[in-house]
């Protein structure tokens, strides 16, 4: 496979300027053994070479570059002027055949159905976090689905909310990028997030689960009240689980696209979680957090077969950016704080 592919065996975290947060963070997953569905990241060299041809001038960054915060009209207008463009663009002959090939060597079937992730370079880091602002499409089949997927995601780093967030961070244009994961479709029975640190309170001593039935996308969305559950992150002991009523779930459509049914009554009020599932999902939490030598954010998914054990898998994992945030503006403050302004004007002699 040229630069334009790579399977997530070839990269790791070090490679987030071709395959963006989300593929390096896959491709390191895989690498340390921990369970994630197969796949390949088209790397942030393809786009490229994409944009430049179909913006060779590089009207489009110098567009968006110059974009005002406080027009809300123009920057929504310009960003739907360039989404339109590139999700009415043609692929390259030679890389469509190349993506046509991996799909086939991922599965070895024409209408596998895969996801399609957006794979930013300056999304999941631990100063930033791009999650919701980009696309993501699940169980697409075949190869003009998953073409246009992939044209959608690359629009996508053109969004309002994509834009407006990486202005606001003053992010340089010209080290934007966006690669694309295409990633083996799991058909979980749940699905959820979990954190390695409590959203709420920032304690570093609790793993914090959420669950709903079917596809995670539910939860994502806010469709879906999940299943709450908390865990000491020491002891393994569960401090709260709190079962929410879901009457709804995310179920694959055959023909490719994701589908809204209702939850069967009896499991409407039933939990997500056996016991079980808790303690595997919290050791899988715990090892990517050692991975990432920080407190992490995980997607998980967890596939059933008749007659199998429960296979857990993970489908992202992030450093942690909301708390993490708030304890270096706290550092940074004590640093530049009265008490070292006090020890300064001791010795320079001045009074500050």
């Amino acid at each position: 496979m040229s630069k334009r592919i790579s399977w997530f065996k070839e990269v790791t975290l070090n490679d987030v300027p071709s395959v963006g947060g989300k593929g390096a963070s896959l491709g390191e997953l895989e690498n340390a053994g921990i369970g994630v569905p197969p796949g390949f990241v088209i790397t942030t060299e393809a786009f490229i070479s994409h944009m430049f041809k179909l913006d060779p001038d590089g009207a489009i960054m110098k567009t968006i570059a110059a974009i005002d915060l406080g027009d809300a009209k123009r920057i929504e207008d310009e960003t739907e002027d360039i989404r339109r463009a590139i999700d009415g663009s043609m692929l390259d002959d030679a890389f469509a055949s190349e993506l046509v090939a991996a799909y086939q060597a991922l599965g070895g079937e024409t209408d596998m159905p895969v996801a399609i992730r957006s794979s930013a370079t300056s999304e999941d880091s631990s100063d930033a976090s791009f999650a919701g602002l980009q696309d993501t499409y699940l169980w697409m089949r075949g190869v003009e689905q998953i073409k246009e997927a992939l044209l959608k995601c690359w629009s996508s780093l053109y969004s309002v909310p994509s834009v407006t967030y990486r202005r606001r961070l003053n992010l340089p244009e010209n080290e934007v990028a966006m690669a694309v994961v295409v990633q083996k479709m799991v058909d979980p029975s749940c699905a959820g997030v979990m954190f390695t640190r409590s959203p709420t309170t920032g304690d570093r001593s609790v793993i914090s689960i959420e669950a709903a039935w079917g596809l995670g996308s539910s939860l994502v969305s806010g469709e879906v009240t999940p299943d709450k559950v908390t865990v000491n992150k020491i002891t393994g002991e569960i401090l709260n689980h709190v079962v929410s009523t879901k009457t709804i779930r995310h179920v694959p459509i055959p023909a490719g696209g994701v589908d809204v049914t209702d939850v069967p009554e009896d499991m409407q009020e039933a939990s997500c979680l056996s016991p079980e599932d808790i303690k595997t999902l919290c050791v899988v939490a715990k090892r990517a957090e050692k991975l990432y030598r920080c407190p992490v954010d995980i997607e998980w998914a967890i596939e059933r077969h008749e007659g199998e054990a429960a296979q857990v898998y993970l489908l992202q994992s992030r450093p942690e950016t909301v708390w993490s945030t708030k304890e270096k503006a706290r550092s940074e403050e004590k640093l530049t704080g009265p008490a070292l302004n006090h020890v300064f004007s001791i010795y320079s002699g001045k009074k500050i």
